[in-house]
Order: structure tokens, then sequence, then C-alpha cells
């Protein structure tokens, strides 16, 4: 195992290009780009120079639905190798602004390379994962939401142009926020090597959380029969039509696409019926219908009227949460600064019980500090008094205290719908139906110690079947897990539901810390946030502890109970290396 570059967390407005790249896929080595946009900022956030083109990609161009790019839209554009030295006199020497930048970096890279070339970039920064270090209290992430929340208009979504001029705006005004509160913008050292982790770079499906159908379920299909609104469709294995053209076309006839198979599931649609999925098995063991791609889409073609359901008012099904008493901090989000290692983990521990959650670092979403002995030589004090922030001693804590003030004059208020807290030790239900869950996990941004979030696969033993049932950094995609680095206290890892192995019964979270004599004491606390995928704000949250002399940390379980996947909440720490855990579960560790 090799320690990574250290991250640079230095920027100048004037260092930034802003890009946005509408592809055939997602997948770099697969798919092709289709348009091209980059603005280069100067040192006050204005735009200095615009360049934008579409390109001839040489093969089909894909979604059509998403971005609007016909083959005869195309058709006469140039191709990458025509447009890259224009692109590389803009990007050379400064740094890569994008929302999701592994996705636009990745692309770039791999075009760059086809065209001869190399990525003339050293820098880059995601502006997803500015926009939650800054802590903006919005339902999720995606641009257009980001724009809606600071007013920035948007005329055509998918547009890389138009997109490269709103994501500008919101970047003058995340950079504005960030200021105010005293956070540096999360800058990661990235090279254009295409054997590297960026290479590989991908994104979850764009549906994330899954959409009600507005149709009454109308049973299982039967063969011959007709598909009817309301029927419920799962999808598993390779398709020739890409699988969110698939489900777009399938939403659109009203039919309820489903990211698991039960007794209900009306219809498996697979071109290998022996394929081995967890949907796939799960068929057989409910003698659920299959259909391959060809015949669902003929079926699809003549999907028969179903009946709306009554009272059907929202397309998002509520949130499945667990019991626990409205404390006097609900909705409090507390800053604990100062004190021993083991002071602060009980404060932290505390404020769950009481209601609230506990914060690793400030930002917007943060409505409380508790100082401890020694936390008022913390610089974030100094930048909370500014804020008007209220301050807090142990006596918040006590059974006797009055119920924390309001927030102060300007302070943004949390986001309605709060992330399901878990202590230690507590397990709850994923709350919405999804085809994939990131796991997030943050550290103290004022921190100098790496610390690297791996996965591992493991079976009904607690073991992994093979080497490659372990996510780290040097092996970031195993199985329907993948590891995705957009700043140097953040890492995440999301898995694909279906792609699991068979084998695996279980996915174990854990953090681990590389550099000699560095331990989980020098770093903290690890905030962990599980969402329905990249873009998307937290759906349950957790804020785990070690001792001071641990340097691996099992964060979290996600494991299958019944019909219905759970999460686990652990914090568990081990003395041991990163190494030793592996072994620990069954990895082969020269």
């Amino acid at each position: 195992m090799t320690r990574r570059d250290e991250q640079q967390q230095t920027s100048g407005f004037g260092e930034f290009t802003v890009v946005d790249v509408e592809t055939s896929g997602l997948q770099p080595r697969r798919h092709r780009v289709l348009s091209v946009a980059a603005l280069t900022l100067d040192s006050t956030g204005q735009v200095t120079r615009e360049f934008h083109s579409l390109v001839d990609p040489g093969c089909d161009p894909g979604p059509v639905h998403v971005h609007g790019l016909t083959a005869e839209v195309l058709r006469g554009s140039p191709r990458f190798a025509q447009v890259h030295e224009q692109l590389s006199s803009m990007l050379d020497g400064r740094v890569l602004v994008a929302h999701n930048a592994v996705f636009d970096f990745g692309f770039l890279a791999t075009e760059f390379q086809r065209a001869g070339g190399i990525l003339p970039v050293q820098r880059r920064l995601c502006t997803l994962a500015f926009a939650r270090r800054v802590g903006l209290p919005t339902p999720d992430y995606k641009l257009g939401t980001l724009a809606d929340y600071y007013g920035v208009p948007q005329q055509k979504a998918h547009d890389a142009l138009d997109d490269t001029r709103v994501l500008a705006n919101v970047l003058r005004a995340l950079v504005a926020d960030a200021a105010r509160l005293g956070i540096a913008p999360p800058l990661l050292t990235c090279t254009p090597d295409t054997d590297s982790p960026a290479q590989t770079a991908w994104v979850t499906e764009r549906r994330g959380p899954k959409q009600s159908c507005v149709y009454a379920y109308p049973g299982r299909w039967e063969p011959d029969g007709p598909l009817r609104q309301g029927m419920k469709v799962a999808f598993t294995g390779e398709t020739r039509v890409q699988r969110e053209e698939l489900v777009a076309r399938a939403e659109a006839a009203g039919i309820d696409v489903t990211s698991m198979v039960s007794g209900r599931t009306s219809v498996l649609v697979t071109n290998a019926p022996d394929c081995g999925t967890s949907k796939a098995i799960k068929a057989i063991q409910h003698a659920t219908p299959t259909v391959d791609e060809t015949r669902f889409l003929e079926l699809l073609a003549t999907t028969e009227p179903g009946i709306p359901r009554e009272g059907q008012h929202t397309k998002v099904p509520p949130r499945r949460r667990i019991t626990r008493p409205a404390g006097r901090l609900a909705g409090r989000r507390v800053l604990v600064l100062g004190g021993t290692h083991d002071e602060a983990t009980t404060s932290r521990t505390r404020i769950v019980e009481l209601g609230g959650s506990a914060a690793v670092n400030l930002s917007a979403s943060v409505t409380d500090l508790l100082l401890l002995a020694g936390g008022d030589t913390d610089r974030r004090v100094r930048k909370a008094t500014e804020l008007g922030l209220p301050v807090h001693g142990a006596e918040l804590l006590e059974p006797t205290a009055p119920t924390a003030p309001e927030s102060a004059p300007g302070r943004v208020e949390p986001s309605a719908s709060e992330p399901t807290v878990l202590a230690r030790g507590q397990v709850v239900d994923l709350p919405m139906e999804a085809e994939s869950w990131t796991v997030r996990a943050t550290w103290n941004q004022l921190g100098h110690a790496a610390v690297d979030l791996i996965a591992f696969l493991v079976d009904s033993a607690e073991k992994v079947a093979a080497s490659g049932d372990f996510v780290f950094y040097n092996q970031p995609e195993a199985g329907g897990a993948r590891l995705s680095e957009e700043g140097p206290t953040e890492q995440s890892i999301t898995i694909s539901l279906d792609d699991l192995p068979e084998h695996c019964t279980r996915v174990v979270f854990a953090a681990a810390i590389d550099a000699p004599g560095v331990t989980f004491g020098d770093v903290g606390a690890i905030e962990v946030d599980v969402a329905t995928g990249l873009e998307s704000g937290a759906v349950i949250r957790a804020t785990l502890d070690a001792a001071t002399v641990e340097r691996t940390l099992l964060l979290a379980e996600l494991y299958l109970r019944g019909e219905t996947w759970r999460l686990r909440a652990v914090g568990q720490g081990y003395e041991f290396d990163l190494a030793a855990l592996a072994r620990k579960h069954g990895v082969e560790v020269e």
C-alpha cells in the first residue's frame, strides 16, 4: 500500500476554469464526449474567456432524452482531437472546477489521451464536495437545486454551455459563503494517469431514490399477456440499451421500476436468467416471470392502462425512521471543541441522546458551539462568534439545562428534512428504496492526518471470498462497490445493491490511518453520512469516535434482513493498521 500525494488547500479565483461535458454514457473508457464547455475566471470570479463546442463522437450518442444531442445534431461537428488544444490552453496550470468533478475529469483525461495529449490539470475542485463542506440547507446538491438556492437562473439543464455559466455563478456564491464561515475550498491534487483511480470515473444512476408509481399494483405479468401500468418490474445484468434509458422508458409508460425482486415483482427483465445476481436468484426463489430486453421493449410499446391510486399526490415515499424521543436538542447541530478525547466523545454521545447531532467541522448547518476545557483556543471559536452562534459550556448537556436558544439573526436554518441520527450500535432500515447507496466519511478539515475509507464485501463467515472483495485506494472498485475521493478530508463508497456478488451478505465500512505514529486520537471523530447517491443529501448520519490509540475504525455495516436493507453504526476501533484489519476480514496481504 502506498501513500497518496498530500492535498493542497489554497486557491484563488484567478486559477479556476469551470468545465462541463455531456457524454454518451457514464464510463470514460467506453463512452465519448458529445459537448464540452469551459469558462476561465479572473481573481474576482468574473468570466474572462468562454469556449463551447459540440463534438462528433463517431458513435451512438446514448441517452438523447437526457442531453438532447442526436446523431443528426452532432454530425459535422469537430472531433475531440480538433478542440483539445484550445481546451488545453484554458486548463493549463489552473484548477479544474466541475459539478461531480471526478466525472468530468475522467472523461476529459481519457479524451485527451485518445487525441494523443495529456490533460494539463494537477488540481480540481468539486462543487458537490464544496456545497457539502459549506453545509447548505438544501434537500440535495444537484446543480439545479444549488442554482435555485442562490437565485441563479438556469436556461437549459444538461446543456454544457449553460451548465458552466450557472456553475460559475454558484461557485462565486459558494466561495462567498465559505469565506464567511472560514472554510477552505476542498481542492484535490490529481494526475491524468489513465491507470489511476480517477480514470474509473463513474456516477450512480441519476434516479436516486425510487419514484413512487401513480398506478395501483395489478399483480404479476402473465406469459403472453400484456404489461399493465403499475406492474412492478426489475432489471438485472447487462443490457444493450443503457439501463437508465430502459428505466426512463418504463417509468414514462407507467411501470413501477423496483430495485429488488420479491413475491410481488411482476416481471424480471434480464438477458441472462442464470447470471447469478441477487435479483436473478430471488426470481427463481419466487418463481417470478422473466423476459429478455427485446421482449420487454415489445411489451412496453403496448402497455395497457392501469388504475390510478387514490390520493396519489407525491412521488417521494415517506422515510422509515428509528424511534427516538424528541429531545431538547432536536434539530440542533452542535460542534464540540476542546476537552480530552474521552470528554469530547462523551459529549457527542450525549448530544445525540438529547435529540441533536454532533458536527466535526464548522459549516452553515452548525447551530451551536459546545466549548470544553481548552476549546477557546480553537480558531473556529472566533469565526463562530462573528457568525453569532450560541456558545455553551458543559451545562448544555445537563438534565436541567434549558432548551437550546434559537439560531442567531442571519443564520441559515437547517433543512426541514433532517437525517436520521444514529448513536453507536444503533440499527435502522434504509428509509427508501434505491438502486445504490453512498456512505461518505468526513473528518476534521483543520487536521493534517490522512484517512482512508475502505469496504469489505464479506460472506456469512464475515470473510471476503477473494481479495477482489476489498475496496481501498489502490483498488477503488470491486463487486458493486466503488470508492470516490473529492476532497482532502472526504471520501465515499457507493454500493450498487444489484451488483453485489452472490456470496456477499454484508458490507463492512471502515476507516484507516496509514501515516506512522498517527492515531484517531490525532484525527478526532469521523462523521458518516448515508445518501442515495453522490448528489443526494444525507438520510442517515452518525458521528463516531475511537479511543486515542486506534489506527483503524469500523464505521458501519450494510446488510440484508429479509427483504429489507439495514444499516448499523459500529464505531469499533483497533490499534492495528489497515493490513491487519484486511487480514482479519480474510484478505491476503503481502
